[in-house]
């Protein structure tokens, strides 16, 4: 076998191993084609005009290129270069390169920032060969002529070289920061670089280095002059010492022992050459205090007190470099640690998770739309005829009261059509408000609104009721994609707007809602569309209602979700209160729990629920202290001026107070009365009441009274109303439930599993009331009674709701326990709102106490 077969035979399994690699035979595929397609476009370019006529004759075996990759190059040339991107395709090449490198992996480029930066090119460069060359030659490309062309027509040459040279300068802005601050950092950071550099070649200064001699001198004349017993006494009178305060004393390493009485003279030898070290450590050397020790160990003169005249250039007076010390450089590093609270919630939500509220009732399930009626197609149909008829009455009376207009506007909402009218110059908005009766005369409507001049648009407003309204149903408006992905913390859905816009709003920031209209125009639907809303989208433990009905019929139909959504008094049997007393209790109960939740929030460092609720789900407050997660509490009064009539100030007190502080805490007022007037709607409540729903009214007095301001009584009924909360006031025509809808939506939500119970407010207990406290027995006293008692005594808070918390008891038991307390004479008697009294002072006093009743 000779030596050639031999070195093929060797070769060939190393050739197929490298072979068997996909990764490196794609990537020396990818590299080949990029060189394959660079030479191409190079090739094409030298001849494009000769091979242009042969494009499409690859398979003509006749024809010839000039192309180095023949008719293949030529087509490469046609396809990427004169019908794609110009020049721009050499980027093409390069990015098959980039591939196979990143394939090979091979970091010879950063990948994905030079892909960026390739497609950036590909995307600018044909357009600026393009403008370059005004689409004459292959440099641009058809893409490149067509999108210079395209940007040519509509802003110009001027225009297509500013966009190109503002992208190209944006480019290079954000890729190499050129911002001023960083370009003038860098200029500084050039020249510091540049003056560094000159100091390091230049010399030292003359001056410098006759200082150096003189110091030289100077220590040479000290060192010739003192012993070493003198060094020990002289240490302040020397001007040496002066120098060595600066630096701490060093011992040179390795010398032998020379007696006390030898001098410095014996020591010092003038025949070195150069210095090893500055004045400093001479110094150092000098005032060591030696008559503390019998003798110091040195090995030689030199080492002892090394002094050697050097060069100029060589002497300083900074410190000395040690090349033998260790150069450690730390930085250090950002402190950024929890303190012990928060280290304790974050273990906590590591092991738990986030307190999930809801993990209760985890399987509730919101009530779906279907459950409210669909009233079918509830599009707003176009009379023509009406509209036109309406707008020539409209212009017709005008001009009959010589008012001209300029232009007319008509916008179509669900039963009202809004007339905008611009009045041409110099004539009074004064003239044309006072002829709202004419109007609605001229135009037979059942009461048109004129708005002069309407907020915010330079126009006047006559709002005209349509013959066919079209009815908005509560199913529409929850479906919406607005209410379905608010973010809104309460979100209430009234209905929609004069232009056909579902209308939102959020009670949590209004904060409190105060309604009124004559019976039967819609209040208590609108009642009842403001409680479906919340319903379809706060989870029970999230929202609870207080609900108030003298009428004892209106909301009776949410009885069956007592147990989810309704929160009641201790003591009382039904959660929908009918009667005036227990209303008087439970609005004086949510007083309690309001200063209670601001007590909570004040000891949690939080302003509103939102925040405080927050902090709890990320375990930063402990039960155990009586914090837990609350609800949002939404009070609803169906008929406030029964309640007045009945109660008066212990119920407008309470209210008052309620509307002026619970916000931050997240109770909130609905009060709702179908008497708007003064003695009902007092001073006190509408100043705490800046959101306010009038219905129509019967009067234009009754109309001031909720709105400050006349409108209401112009309204045409069926959920026409009018909402007012500090801005302007904006006509809706609310959404439609009916009973039905309301009984579906409450069975819905019923039927699933529950609380045990209502949520439960304080207890209170009205200052009429008698006490039923009997003898106390202590052999019948409950078994929490002493820990009770010193819980009481240790707090100095009289209260059955705290017994509740610290002792998680029942209502009841908790009650029996603080009866006995007060029978007993630990604690005074009941004391309305406030908390009882605590007679005995400090634990010790109570043991002694305890210590009696056993005996």
């Amino acid at each position: 076998m000779d030596k050639k077969t031999q070195k093929k035979q060797t070769e060939s399994p190393e050739a197929g191993r490298i072979l068997s690699k996909p990764r490196i035979f794609f990537g020396l595929t990818f590299i080949l084609f990029s060189i394959v397609l660079a030479f191409s476009f190079i090739s094409y370019l030298m001849n494009w005009k000769a091979d242009q006529s042969q494009a499409g004759t690859m398979l003509d075996k006749g024809i010839k290129s000039s192309n180095i990759f023949g008719k293949l190059g030529d087509w490469f040339g046609n396809v990427f270069i004169f019908e794609s991107i110009g020049i721009a395709s050499f980027i093409i090449a390069f990015l098959f390169l980039v591939v196979g490198t990143m394939i090979l992996k091979k970091k010879m480029f950063k990948p994905w920032k030079t892909i960026g930066h390739s497609l950036f090119f590909i995307c600018w460069l044909p357009i600026f060969m393009g403008a370059l060359t005004k689409g004459q030659g292959v440099l641009g490309g058809v893409y490149g002529y067509q999108i210079m062309d395209y940007l040519n027509s509509i802003i110009g040459a001027v225009g297509l070289w500013t966009v190109l040279a503002a992208s190209i300068l944006l480019y290079f802005i954000l890729e190499f920061n050129l911002r001023p601050s960083s370009i003038k950092a860098k200029l500084n950071k050039i020249n510091e670089n540049t003056i560094g550099k000159v100091k390091a070649m230049m010399p030292d200064s003359n001056e410098d280095f006759e200082a150096d001699e003189e110091m030289k001198e100077e220590v040479e004349e000290v060192a010739a002059n003192v012993t070493v017993s003198d060094l020990t006494q002289q240490t302040s009178a020397n001007p040496i010492n002066k120098i060595k305060e600066q630096e701490p004393v060093s011992i040179p390493k390795q010398v032998s022992e020379v007696p006390l009485t030898t001098d410095i003279e014996t020591i010092v030898t003038p025949n070195h050459t150069s210095f090893e070290n500055d004045h400093k450590e001479i110094t150092q050397s000098a005032n060591l205090n030696l008559s503390t020790k019998p003798a110091v160990p040195m090995s030689t003169p030199e080492e002892a007190f090394d002094i050697r005249p050097s060069t100029p250039s060589s002497v300083s007076t900074s410190a000395p470099v040690h090349e033998d010390i260790k150069f450690k450089v730390e930085i250090a590093p950002v402190i950024d640690t929890l303190d012990d609270s928060d280290k304790k919630s974050q273990e906590l939500i590591e092991m738990h998770g986030l307190y999930d509220h809801k993990l209760d009732l985890a399987n509730f399930q919101m009530p779906p739309v279907d459950l409210l009626k669909d009233y079918g197609n509830e599009e707003i149909s176009i009379n023509k005829e009406e509209l036109e008829e309406n707008k020539n009455k409209i212009v017709g009376l005008l001009k009959n009261f010589n008012v001209g207009i300029a232009e007319i506007k008509a916008t179509i909402g669900p039963t009202v059509t809004l007339y905008e009218i611009v009045p041409e110059a110099g004539i009074r908005v004064a003239a044309i408000k006072k002829l709202q009766d004419d109007i609605a005369l001229n135009l037979s409507a059942l009461g048109i609104r004129i708005i002069a001049p309407m907020p915010g648009k330079g126009t006047i407003g006559i709002e005209v009721p349509r013959k066919n309204p079209t009815m908005v149903s509560m199913r529409s408006v929850i479906a919406s994609q607005k209410f379905q992905n608010t973010d809104m913390d309460l979100p209430v859905v009234f209905g929609k707007t004069i232009s056909n816009e579902v209308f939102m709003a959020d009670l949590a920031k209004m904060p409190h809602l105060l309604m009124a209209g004559a019976t039967g125009q819609g209040k208590s639907v609108g009642i009842n569309a403001i409680l479906t809303s919340l319903l379809y989208k706060k989870h029970p433990s999230e929202l609870k209602f207080v609900m108030v009905d003298p009428k004892k019929v209106e909301l009776s139909l949410y009885s069956k979700i007592e147990r989810h959504y309704l929160a009641k008094l201790p003591d009382v049997d039904e959660a929908i209160i009918t009667d005036t007393n227990k209303v008087i209790n439970t609005l004086n109960s949510l007083c309690i729990e309001m200063d209670t939740r601001y007590d909570l929030l004040k000891n949690a460092f939080c302003k509103n629920l939102k925040e405080y609720n927050k902090k709890f789900a990320e375990r930063k407050l402990n039960p155990e202290n009586g914090h837990r997660f609350l609800p949002y509490i939404v009070l609803v009064v169906d008929e406030f001026a029964d309640l007045i009539m009945t109660a008066g100030k212990e119920v407008e007190l309470p209210i008052a107070r309620l509307a002026q502080l619970a916000r931050a805490v997240g109770i909130h007022l609905i009060v709702a009365t179908q008497r708007p007037s003064v003695n009902v709607i007092t001073g006190m409540i509408k100043a705490n009441f800046p959101a306010r729903a009038a219905f129509r009214v019967i009067s234009s007095v009754d109309s001031r009274t909720i709105l400050d301001s006349t409108g209401a009584d112009q309204l045409i009924g069926k959920g026409d109303m009018l909402y007012f909360n500090g801005n302007e006031i904006l006509r809706l025509q609310c959404a439609f439930v009916d009973t039905p809808e309301v009984e579906r939506l409450a069975e819905y939500i019923g039927e699933q599993k529950g609380y045990a119970s209502a949520f439960l407010l304080p207890e209170y207990v009205s200052e009429d009331s008698t006490s039923s406290v009997g003898a106390f027995d202590p052999n019948e006293k409950d078994a929490l009674f002493e820990e009770a008692a010193r819980i009481i005594v240790s707090t100095q808070q009289g209260s059955t709701s705290m017994l509740q918390r610290q002792l998680k008891l029942g209502y009841n038991r908790a009650g029996r326990i603080m009866d006995q307390l007060e029978a007993s004479g630990i604690v005074g008697g009941f004391n309305g709102a406030k908390a009882r009294e605590v007679i005995i002072s400090d634990l010790h006093s109570l043991e002694q106490f305890l210590e009696d009743l056993r005996s």
